[in-house]
């Protein structure tokens, strides 16, 4: 078994007015009062799999976006780190592409059920608007990250961002 007890994929998808593309993501499936977080699309690795893979899986799946693993090239970022869920414990990690689009269209048709009941729709913000949120939005660090992304420093390198459990 490797170190990690889930491996995620997440991608920084980014227009072309530089805003990124979140996912709302419902706390409870069945209540709403339980609150939200903002996300970028991705999800688990299977056993495996190259990470530049799932993540080209997952935004299919997710947003409806078509990219090949070779288009997304290597992470940028990623976080670590302990959680304590009812349906996971253990060490955890994201790692984060970074993925410029004209524009998209969100398609959620291929979404698994499980996703679809914790989907609360999405939305394209711009770094003012990170900034100005009260709202939580993961992965913590973002402003910064995507900050020198946009103007066209991507690191050699994956940097570490804070873990957020």
């Amino acid at each position: 078994m490797s170190e990690y007890r889930r491996r995620s994929a997440r991608v920084l998808v980014v227009d072309n007015a530089d805003r990124v593309l979140l996912i709302k993501f419902l706390k409870s499936a069945k209540r709403w009062k339980r609150g939200h977080d903002w996300i970028t699309p991705g999800g688990g690795v299977q056993d495996g799999e190259p990470l530049s893979t799932a993540a080209s899986r997952e935004l299919l799946e997710e947003i409806g976006l078509a990219v090949t693993p070779e288009e997304l090239g290597e992470p940028v970022a990623y976080a670590s780190g302990h959680v304590e869920f009812s349906w996971l414990q253990g060490t955890v990690r994201d790692d984060f592409f970074y993925h410029r689009v004209d524009a998209h269209d969100v398609d959620t048709s291929r979404m698994e059920k499980l996703e679809l009941r914790h989907h609360g729709g999405h939305k394209w913000w711009t770094t003012d608007e990170l900034l100005a949120t009260t709202e939580t939005v993961y992965p913590l660090e973002l402003v910064p990250l995507l900050t020198e992304l946009l103007a066209g420093r991507v690191p050699t390198d994956p940097v570490r961002l804070p873990w957020h459990h």
